[in-house]
């Protein structure tokens, strides 16, 4: 299968030459091929997000490249990678407008990064399109396209979110600690929700997480930071064979 990421010896140094200079990314190589679903865990500082930030397009390097399909995209802003890399992150609030109806959400979404599938207006078609959509989630909440965003719960929100950035020309998904703010059971449903998307609609995803259990139940690869580089990366029938206790020592 095609390579979809790429970083190419990618280091990032925050505060150079200062006192408090970290080396968050040091000379990472990581080949992520089309369709695959890669778990990331590591102690806090070891790099995780920082390397999802140099995938997401909201860190520059300070040496080394990232490619998306191929194509060098080093020196493209975040937000003109949007349309092709979607992020969720961990704080349920940060992924929608709160004072917006769900529509409304629905219709910034499409506007901001154009989609074509969607036909932005307050028209039926468009509502009855994203009613459709919110049916996949199986929360009932096709009914309440008017209710405000804000009044949902955490869980409600994350899967929303997720359900947003899943449009047209999405490759590329990203979950950083998607579950982190959730009670247990929106946590499973929210992580439920974002595996069948990655499934249906064929994406190449890379979750973060440090819970252990959504390590072993998903994603055909796990990659383990210590101290900004990559320090085990196992996948497929490999990572089918660790055992819950193998993987708990890697967290630490």
């Amino acid at each position: 299968p095609s390579i979809m990421i790429e970083l190419q010896q990618a280091n990032v140094i925050f505060n150079k030459g200062k006192q408090n200079e970290v080396h968050a990314l040091k000379s990472v190589d990581l080949s992520i091929t089309k369709g695959q679903f890669v778990v990331v865990i590591g102690s806090n500082g070891s790099g995780k997000s920082t390397m999802l930030n140099v995938i997401s397009g909201s860190v520059r390097p300070n040496s080394g490249k990232v490619l998306l399909d191929n194509k060098d995209i080093t020196a493209l802003p975040d937000y003109k990678r949007s349309t092709y890399i979607a992020r969720v992150f961990q704080n349920p609030l940060s992924g929608t407008a709160p004072d917006l109806s769900i529509v409304d959400n629905f219709r910034l979404a499409a506007l901001r990064t154009q989609r074509k599938s969607l036909r932005i207006g307050l028209n039926t078609a468009f509502r009855n399109q994203v009613a459709d959509r919110l049916s996949e989630l199986g929360m009932g909440l096709e009914n309440k396209l008017d209710q405000v965003m804000g009044s949902l719960s955490g869980g409600q929100r994350q899967a929303i979110t997720l359900l947003m950035s899943v449009m047209d020309d999405l490759r590329v998904l990203l979950l950083d600690e998607p579950t982190a703010a959730l009670d247990p059971r929106s946590a499973e449903t929210v992580m439920r929700i974002a595996n069948e998307l990655i499934q249906r609609h064929q994406l190449t995803a890379v979750l973060i997480t440090h819970n252990l259990k959504d390590v072993l139940t998903y994603g055909n690869r796990v990659i383990q930071m210590v101290d900004g580089s990559i320090a085990r990366d196992v996948s497929h029938d490999a990572k089918n064979q660790l055992s819950p206790s193998e993987i708990y020592d890697w967290f630490m």
